[in-house]
């Protein structure tokens, strides 16, 4: 008789990324998510002051990119990238401690919410004028380039970015001058409360690096693998001394601009129609048919995570706001000598 013939599995290889990448961009995704909730929640409860920005819906445009950086790559992120200071290994806890302004934070408690950074892990402290992170990161590169070394810099913004001067000078230097840096626009068709219709006459944002002699492609945003993947050919390319790349993400945020905001602006229709392409199961289907994550493997990541974020909460909770004091430090920097005489 025969042998029974069973349906194949999907093959990893078919993939082009081992099982451990593929598990990794995972983890990354659900961290990111279940710290982005959490966060949410803990604003409506009047736990924080300020207000919170949310990234729910768009976690594949900033994990894939940033996951399997060097330590020495750099990121210049906006204030929706929690998911890049989290894949590029910024803890949970000094994620926590930055929205809640205490001492512990990297900044001290000096910087707005979601002004996720520390010098360490090589991710530049954002700031609320939108698209700076983009000239700051094309100066990094520009460093880089100078010292001779192979490091590449990713620089996030949205779509609304691109129509900022600051912006436009940023990649046209980067063009000219063949810079190590990979940018990245999350293109979530809405710029606050204006819709990318209203903000440019183009269908793609990407078709702005043509202007300054780069390729830019647009790509599904919400897939973590094929924004890995794209992302990695253009890091790879930028190490080689061949430029800048311009990505595209075309995804959605599914709450407001920040918490404070209703989005009412926005259609039913319209987020429903978004929802149903969230980036977290599609991950875990494709996982789960490559026989990677079992059901007891994603419930102890989901467990781990959460503990982790208990912690990080009670310790932030109990921390202490920043002296007054604290606002002098950091303004200078140490690297330079005081004496005049010395330089």
């Amino acid at each position: 008789m025969p042998a029974r013939r069973t349906a194949k599995k999907p093959d990893s290889n078919n993939i082009g990324l081992p099982d451990d990448v593929l598990m990794g961009l995972y983890v990354n995704l659900v961290k990111t998510r279940t710290v982005d909730e959490r966060l949410r929640k803990l604003f409506r409860q009047g736990r924080y002051a300020g207000t919170y920005f949310s990234a729910v819906g768009q976690e594949a445009t900033t994990v894939g990119p940033t996951y399997g950086l060097r330590n020495e790559d750099i990121i210049a992120p906006s204030h929706r990238e929690i998911g890049a200071a989290i894949t590029k290994g910024i803890s949970i806890e000094k994620i926590i401690a930055q929205v809640y302004a205490r001492s512990n934070s990297p900044d001290k408690g000096k910087s707005h919410p979601c002004h996720y950074g520390e010098r360490a892990k090589g991710v530049i402290n954002p700031a609320s004028t939108v698209a700076s992170q983009a000239i700051i990161g094309t100066g990094c590169a520009l460093g880089f380039k100078i010292q001779k070394k192979d490091n590449v810099v990713l620089a996030f913004f949205g779509e609304g970015g691109t129509s900022r001067g600051g912006w436009h000078e940023a990649v046209n230097f980067a063009g000219i001058h063949k810079l190590p840096i990979v940018y990245i626009c999350q293109n979530n068709l809405w710029a606050e409360s204006v819709p990318s219709t209203l903000q440019a006459n183009i269908e793609h944002f990407a078709d702005r690096a043509k202007a300054y002699g780069f390729p830019g492609v647009t790509i599904d945003g919400n897939d973590v693998v094929l924004v890995h993947k794209t992302s990695a050919e253009a890091i790879a390319k930028a190490r080689a001394g061949e430029g800048p790349t311009m990505i595209e993400c075309l995804t959605y945020r599914w709450y407001g601009h920040s918490e404070i905001d209703p989005a009412d602006y926005r259609s039913i229709k319209e987020l429903e129609e978004w929802k149903s392409k969230d980036p977290l199961p599609r991950a875990e289907k494709l996982l789960k048919d490559l026989d990677i994550l079992t059901p007891q493997r994603q419930e102890a990541i989901l467990a781990e995570i959460n503990q982790e974020l208990d912690e990080a909460i009670k310790t932030c909770e109990e921390m202490k706001y920043s002296e007054p004091e604290e606002a002098y430090n950091d303004v200078y920097s140490d690297a330079f000598p005081v004496n005049r005489e010395e330089y």
